[in-house]
């Protein structure tokens, strides 16, 4: 496992697996932003898997780059939004392209028979992490 983190790259904090010189924090809630368009920022801490204090900073960090804004909830006084900007929707744009490319490129390096043994084994390990 460790060995497949080095290789993947995801020991490198300010530095997306697909070569993108952002922090993977902030790619993740650039994806899951583009996906659903507006998150109550409390969402957005659960599906990142991050404590609310941190998805707060991580928020900050997006706004400040002109990649998101806050926007109250219409239905909560208290509940906040997050939203990409316009220059957001391109950021993450640009991210889910060199990503796809990226995964494409290494699962093209699979053989053949072998890619949907590899996808069903990520999910696998997936639902196991999902679990604990």
């Amino acid at each position: 496992m460790a060995r497949f983190v080095r290789a993947f790259g995801l020991h490198q904090p300010d530095q997306t697996p697909c070569g993108q010189p952002i922090p993977t924090s902030e790619a993740h809630a650039l994806g899951e932003l583009a996906r659903d368009g507006a998150l109550r920022q409390s969402e957005l801490a659960h599906r990142l898997r991050l404590e609310k204090s941190t998805t707060s900073r991580l928020v900050t960090q997006l706004i400040n780059r002109g990649w998101a804004e806050r926007t109250p909830a219409p239905d909560d006084g208290r509940g906040v939004l997050v939203r990409l900007t316009p220059h957001g929707v391109k950021a993450a744009a640009r991210l889910a392209e060199a990503r796809a490319e990226r995964f494409s490129a290494v699962l093209e390096r699979v053989p053949e028979g072998e890619r949907a043994d590899v996808l069903r084994a990520l999910t696998i390990l997936t639902e196991a992490i999902d679990e604990t």
